[in-house]
C-alpha cells in the first residue's frame, strides 16, 4: 500500500486537527487527502501540507478510491460509515468504541500487539485513551514479569470529552474568575475548579461507569489475559488537554522499583519523569503535544510486604497517543508492515 489515499472522518474536531498534525510530523507517505464531516463544515477549509483541503461533507459516496480511512467522530458515526468505508475498499482505523470489543476486530496499540493488525478484516480498532496510557508502561513491564493485579485511578482532561468541552472549561473558568453565572452544555457538572466522575452512565448494579467498563474489558482483551484483576475509577479532572493516572500493579513475581525504572528506560512510547529531589513527576502540562507516555512516582507500594507491587504516576496526551497518533501509528503498519 504505497502513496495510499487516506479520508479523516470527524476532520474538524479536536482529534481531527491531531490527524492532520501526525500526518504531517511523521512525514506519513500518501497520494491523497480527503477531509470528511458533517454538512455543518462544508465551506472550511484544513491547512496541511502547505495546501487547504476542502471539507467535504461524509457521505456513503465518500470512500470511494479510498484506502486508510481514519474514524474520530463518534460510535454511531462509525457503526453507520465503517462498514460502508470498507465495502467501498477501504481500511478503517476507528477511534470510536463502536468496534472495539467485536472478536472480528483487532484492538490494537502498536507498541504492544502490532501482529495483529494484518488480521484484521476491514475494521481495527483504536483502544480507549485510558486503556493505552496505562498499558504502554505496563506491557515491558509485564513482558519480563506478569502482572496480576492493575488499580488505577484516572485524572481525565476536558479533551476526552472533545473540542466543545474543551471550550466550556475556558468559558466556565472565565466566567468563574469573573464572577459571573455559567450554565454549563457539555458536561453534566460545574467543571472550573471542580472534579467529578467521568461524565459516562453508571452501571446500577456494579456502580462502575462506561469509561471504567471499557477499561477493564479492553485491557483484558489488548493483553489476551482474561485472568488479569483491573479495578479503576475514572475522574475528569479541569484540564484542558492531557490525561494522568495513578497505577499500582502486583506481579506473580518479587520485583523492585529498580528494576521498573531499567526495563521502562529502553521501552518504546515511554518517557521516565522521575525527580524526587526536585519532586518532578509527571504532569498533564508537561504531556500535553508529546508522543511519550511520562511515567513518574516509581515506587515500592508499602501496603504490599511481599514486595510484588508498584505504585506509580503517568502522564499522556489523549488527543496524540490515546487517538490519534495511535491511530497513525496503525496505518503506517499498513503501509510499511513491519516498518516504523
Amino acid at each position: 500500500m504505497k502513496n495510499p489515499t487516506i479520508a479523516i472522518v470527524g476532520a474538524t474536531g479536536a482529534v481531527g486537527a491531531e490527524f492532520f498534525d501526525c500526518l504531517t510530523k511523521r512525514n506519513f507517505p500518501l497520494g491523497e487527502l480527503k477531509a470528511l464531516a458533517s454538512a455543518r463544515s462544508l465551506g472550511k477549509t484544513i491547512a496541511f501540507r502547505g495546501q487547504k483541503i476542502a471539507v467535504e461533507e461524509l457521505t456513503e459516496n465518500s470512500f470511494a478510491g479510498v484506502d486508510i480511512a481514519l474514524f474520530s467522530a463518534g460510535a454511531s458515526i462509525s457503526r453507520k460509515f465503517a462498514p460502508i468505508a470498507v465495502t467501498a475498499g477501504a481500511v478503517v482505523i476507528d477511534n470510536s468504541s463502536a468496534f472495539r470489543m467485536d472478536q472480528d476486530v483487532p484492538l490494537v496499540i502498536p507498541e504492544i500487539n502490532a501482529h495483529r493488525i494484518s488480521e484484521h478484516k476491514g475494521i481495527i480498532a483504536n483502544p480507549n485513551c485510558s486503556a493505552i496510557t496505562a498499558l504502554v508502561p505496563l506491557w515491558p513491564i509485564r513482558r519480563k514479569n506478569r502482572i496480576r493485579r492493575v488499580i488505577l485511578s484516572t485524572y481525565q482532561a476536558a479533551s476526552g470529552a472533545g473540542a466543545a468541552a474543551m471550550e466550556e472549561l475556558e468559558q466556565s473558568t472565565r466566567a468563574f474568575l469573573d464572577g459571573k453565572p455559567y450554565h454549563q452544555r457539555v458536561l453534566p457538572h460545574a467543571y472550573a475548579f471542580n472534579v467529578f466522575s467521568h461524565n459516562t452512565a453508571v452501571d446500577p448494579h456494579t456502580g462502575y461507569n462506561d469509561e471504567e467498563t471499557k477499561v477493564i474489558r479492553e485491557t483484558r482483551k489488548i493483553l489476551e489475559d482474561d485472568a488479569i484483576a483491573v479495578g479503576v475509577t475514572c475522574i475528569r479532572v479541569p484540564v484542558l488537554r492531557a490525561h494522568s493516572q495513578s497505577i499500582t500493579f502486583e506481579c506473580e513475581k518479587p520485583i523492585t522499583e529498580e528494576e521498573v525504572r531499567a526495563i521502562l528506560s529502553d521501552s518504546p512510547g515511554v518517557r521516565i519523569v522521575d525527580d524526587r529531589v526536585k519532586n518532578y513527576f509527571p504532569m498533564p502540562i508537561d504531556a500535553s503535544g508529546q508522543d511519550d507516555v511520562l511515567v513518574g512516582r516509581i515506587r515500592k507500594d508499602l501496603s504490599d510486604p511481599s514486595g510484588h507491587s508498584i505504585a506509580i504516576f503517568v502522564a499522556a496526551d489523549q488527543l496524540l497517543k490515546g487517538a490519534a497518533l495511535n491511530a497513525v501509528q496503525i496505518a503506517e503498519h499498513l503501509v510499511n508492515p513491519g516498518g516504523r
